[in-house]
């Protein structure tokens, strides 16, 4: 881990510490916070999120700094008998000369980049750093269920159907010589199609002349924040209609809040809704939380009967944790209020996401002819679906006063 990166971790840690301390006053002297102190709470909290932020920066990049760096060691240790070109890198130079109207990357090559180059001794130092990775990379920060759902990649957009279970056997006490009853289980199929986002970029020719400009990193910023952005709202709160079946729209109820409080959760509303989730799903390595980031501010204030905080920061590159699991925060989630679902906590490997053909990118220089601009076309092709509905993920839902 990086060094900077360590100390803005410590200092992180140091001013959590003087948050905790100045709500401990407050509950010392058996009052809330005045409203100096919660500008200052609310500044404390903003660091928090903005150190931990700049200190994963810092440790990817020295990730991909170290793994750059042993990719050309390799590469220059390595004896050349003959030009070796890539050909999709090939392709991609091409297109972004304007010698091809198309461009199309490898889902194959993509899901490699992603899933297996995180250290160049699990392969990293053979997968060279492209345009697909980059625009996948933003792809999946703007849309952050991408980091915890079970994400299908297909070549093609057909449905996919999936067997589920929605209801179990039950057994029942039998007497003597009694007949026993008969208990099925029941089942249905829940249905994954491929819905299209797009959008399109024009950028002046002597932008992407000039050999000095990253254009490459330029577009995949772009075209990935605008595709991501869409696509993370309709997998948070979608309502299946000709768009995914967002993941808070389809949890299971697990606790609702008082009727007195308009919406306001408690530590007890928290802990219940942990434990309203079965074990199996509850101790599954992909349980989370799933909250905005104003409501994980409130979540910070709050103790449980130990005395001790809901809420613990991560430390050396740790995530934070409500309950021992990480929480995950995304600005489509419902805010406070009454009868919003504000809070999900589960098994998020339950929720599906299904990314048909990798990312489209395609060019045209006659589109925008008259203003000497190539125009650049991004699509993916997505759905989203909670396959599994019987409890895996459970929200909390704010009470009506």
């Amino acid at each position: 881990m990086s060094e900077i990166a360590d100390r803005l971790l410590e200092k992180r840690a140091n001013i959590h510490g003087e948050a905790t301390a100045l709500l401990a006053h407050a509950e010392s002297e058996d009052r809330d916070l005045n409203a100096e102190e919660q500008v200052s709470y609310a500044r404390m909290n903003e660091d928090l999120d903005s150190l931990r932020a700049r200190a994963d920066r810092l440790n990817a990049d020295e990730k991909a700094t170290a793994e750059t760096e042993e990719a050309m060691r390799s590469l220059t240790s390595r004896r050349v008998t003959g030009p070796v070109v890539d050909e999709e890198d090939s392709e991609l130079r091409k297109f972004l000369r304007g010698e091809t109207r198309s461009f199309e990357a490898n889902p194959s090559k993509a899901e490699l980049r992603d899933l297996t180059s995180k250290t160049a001794a699990s392969g990293g130092a053979t997968v060279p750093t492209s345009f697909y990775g980059s625009l996948y990379e933003h792809l999946t920060a703007n849309a952050e269920l991408l980091n915890y759902a079970t994400v299908i990649r297909t070549a093609g957009g057909e449905s996919l159907q999936f067997p589920v279970t929605t209801g179990h056997s039950a057994a029942v006490l039998v007497a003597e010589n009694a007949a026993i009853g008969e208990s099925d289980p029941t089942f249905a199929t829940r249905t994954l199609g491929a819905f299209k986002y797009g959008v399109i970029i024009q950028a002046p020719r002597e932008l992407i002349d000039d050999t000095g400009v990253d254009i490459e990193g330029y577009l995949a910023r772009r075209a990935g924040i605008a595709v991501g952005n869409k696509l993370g709202t309709d997998l948070v709160v979608g309502d299946g209609s000709s768009k995914p079946t967002g993941i808070m729209t389809s949890t299971t109820l697990g606790v609702t809040g008082a009727a007195t409080v308009a919406g306001v959760f408690t530590a007890d509303n928290l802990i219940d809704l942990f434990y309203s989730v079965i074990s199996p799903y509850r101790n599954s390595s992909s349980a989370a939380w799933l909250m905005r980031d104003a409501t994980l501010a409130n979540v910070r204030k709050l103790k449980g009967n130990d005395n001790n905080y809901l809420w613990v920061p991560g430390l050396a590159g740790a995530p934070d944790t409500i309950l021992g699991k990480s929480v995950a925060t995304d600005p489509n989630v419902a805010a406070v209020a009454a009868e919003a679902r504000s809070v999900a906590f589960g098994d998020m490997s339950a929720y599906y996401i299904r990314l048909a053909g990798g990312i489209r990118f395609e060019r045209s220089d006659d589109f925008a002819f008259n203003t000497d601009q190539a125009t650049f076309r991004c699509v993916v092709r997505a759905d989203g679906l909670l396959l599994d509905q019987t409890g895996a993920v459970k929200h909390f839902i704010g009470g009506v006063a």
